[in-house]
């Protein structure tokens, strides 16, 4: 049985040129988050993938978060899905202060948080949900353990 092709991924770098620090932009390659997130794009992904990913500081998470989910606070990612039926596109906004804070606090590198934080948004723009429901929480963790592992990463939800 021939492996499914790998969808046509376009995707889309945008860094806040005064939030993102030089630390952030060594890890932040397209190429690596390219990886991440096809890595993460279910086996029966649409064939054409539009995804940009928005690195912003405090303000603009916090704006965002408030304005789209009515939380006064910046949150590390937030997932923009745009139901294209012609195939997936989404807008993953990562507040870089947020991911440093949590990575230092994890004891995680900075790239292996950035890299578990792309795919949680990209599951969750492929209908992947751990609001909703405990069983729906312990798939969408146990599918992201299984891509960190698979990608040479701890599980991200180990103590």
């Amino acid at each position: 049985m021939k492996p499914a092709p790998s969808p046509d991924l376009d995707l889309c770098l945008q860094l806040d040129d005064a939030a993102v620090p030089p630390e952030h932009r060594k890890v932040l390659r397209p190429s690596q988050l390219k990886k991440w997130v096809l890595y993460a794009l279910a086996p029966q992904a649409a064939q054409t993938v539009e995804i940009t990913v928005r690195v912003v500081g405090l303000a603009e998470g916090r704006q965002l978060n408030r304005q789209f989910r009515g939380q006064n606070h910046a949150t590390n990612v937030l997932t923009f899905d745009y139901g294209n039926p012609h195939g997936l596109s989404a807008d993953l906004v990562l507040c870089a202060p947020v991911v440093e804070r949590e990575a230092e606090a994890q004891g995680k590198s900075l790239k292996a948080h950035y890299a578990h934080l792309l795919i949680h948004g990209t599951l969750h723009a492929q209908g992947y949900e751990h609001d909703t429901s405990a069983q729906d929480a312990e798939e969408m963790e146990a599918l992201e353990m299984l891509l960190m592992l698979s990608l040479g990463f701890d599980n991200p939800y180990q103590d």
